[in-house]
């Protein structure tokens, strides 16, 4: 089967985008004469496979920057620019400034849920193919982007969609975690029992490493369930050798580096405080503050470097240094707390070298000294994840599970867009703050 290329899925996906601008959830096909050739053919689902990725990485419209950018500005990481930049300046405000007609939560709400309308139907209609190793890749490869759409509702609304449809109901957002791990479980199960196949992972753009994203996310969303054992398990399967990226080309730029770094007119990084409060501030000598900032004395002086540094700059889907704080965390939250491997795996966060790391993300300080207590480890995995993790989309999650302030962030969870209210009589009361 040919290489098919990110920049030309929409051509090979008639009804992709078609339901974005609409949040009843009813993406219905108007090409319907050819949808059951898309479906029931290897080389349809790997198109719309592919096009997850392309509707979560690429662009201003992306998960991936109305992630970033939300939870940035929202946890104090971000500062505005240019106030004409209205969403970004309305987040940056908070509170109430953030309503339901805001384009960047509205872009992550419809983004998320496309993604998971369509990865259902790839990961629905993947079993009815002969080759069932390929068909394999495509479950996998489907149900990351799935999980990651499930995750984004989850850390920013209280409830989430319960599947696709006019007027669908909606669940808790724990709920939503859960639903994303039962997905993740089956596609594990999938490729254990078939692996997946080379030609399969010949079509679909390189960079994303499956099994090892499949477990990563598997320990994230169990880790945000509460789920301690379980994050545990998961996290120790990931090969923290290995990266798993969205790519990017000339033709589809990294979408922070598009809108925010080749501008420098929307947002900058606050400052070398990374947004954290007096006591969990960075070490000046935290060798990770270069590689996410870059100080210039042109304004803005705290500019956006790491991820969002070039126009190709691979971003990651997860770090290794993530995968080694949720097992401190996880570690230190069992009901029988071992505090000792906690601070084990906390010390190689916090002494790793950027040559160590796949990413160069290192900030190569002494180790912390034991015994901690508990509350001690705990408040240094966040100040850990909140470095090491920069402008991940992360912080608001570890915000609120770590009993943070309220003061420390502009709001706790996000209204619901207008649009689905308008639409979908099921949406719930937004919360008040």
């Amino acid at each position: 089967m040919k290489k098919i290329k990110i920049q030309g899925i929409l051509l090979l996906i008639i009804s992709l985008m078609i339901a974005v601008s609409s949040c009843k959830k009813d993406f219905t096909n108007p090409a319907a004469a050819t949808s059951d050739q898309v479906l029931s053919s290897a080389k349809g689902l790997t198109g719309l496979a592919v096009g997850l990725q392309r509707i979560y990485s690429a662009g201003r419209a992306s998960s991936l920057y109305n992630r970033v950018t939300a939870d940035g500005f929202i946890t104090n990481q971000l500062v505005i620019l240019n106030q004409g930049n209205t969403s970004e300046y309305q987040l940056q405000l908070g509170g109430a400034s953030v309503d339901g007609t805001n384009t960047i939560i509205l872009g992550l709400w419809t983004s998320s849920t496309k993604i998971i309308h369509d990865a259902d139907l790839v990961i629905n209609n993947a079993d009815n193919l002969a080759d069932k190793s390929y068909a394999s890749g495509l479950i996998a490869y489907a149900t990351i982007f799935k999980a990651l759409a499930l995750g984004d509702l989850a850390m920013f609304w209280e409830s989430v969609p319960d599947g696709s449809g006019i007027n669908v109901s909606f669940i808790p957002r724990l709920e939503g975690f859960n639903k994303a791990l039962t997905a993740l479980d089956n596609a594990i199960a999938v490729i254990g029992a078939t692996p997946i196949s080379a030609s399969f992972l010949g079509n679909i753009p390189a960079g994303i490493d499956i099994p090892n994203t499949l477990y990563a996310l598997k320990a994230r969303y169990s880790l945000f369930a509460g789920k301690y054992d379980e994050a545990l398990s998961a996290a120790n399967q990931v090969d923290l050798t290995k990266k798993s990226v969205f790519n990017f080309e000339s033709a589809n730029l990294n979408p922070i580096y598009e809108t925010v770094t080749s501008t420098n007119n929307v947002y900058a990084v606050v400052d070398l405080t990374l947004g954290l409060p007096a006591g969990l501030r960075p070490d000046p000598n935290d060798k990770r503050l270069p590689f996410y900032v870059l100080q210039d004395t042109a304004a803005p002086k705290f500019k956006v470097n790491g991820f969002g540094a070039k126009t190709t700059t691979p971003w990651p889907v997860y770090l290794p240094g993530e995968i080694m704080l949720i097992k401190a965390e996880a570690y230190a939250r069992m009901s029988t707390p071992d505090l000792a491997n906690a601070l084990v795996e906390l010390n190689k966060v916090i002494t790793k070298q950027p040559a160590d790391d796949p990413f160069g993300v290192g900030a190569g300080l002494p180790p912390l000294a034991g015994p901690l207590t508990q509350q001690q480890i705990l408040d240094e995995i966040y100040r850990q994840r909140s470095i090491e993790l920069f402008m991940s989309g992360l912080r608001l999650e570890d915000e609120r599970r770590f009993a943070r302030p309220v003061a420390e962030r502009k709001r706790n969870l996000f209204p619901y867009p207008f649009r689905e209210r308008d639409n979908n009589p099921n949406t719930p009361a937004d919360p008040a703050f």
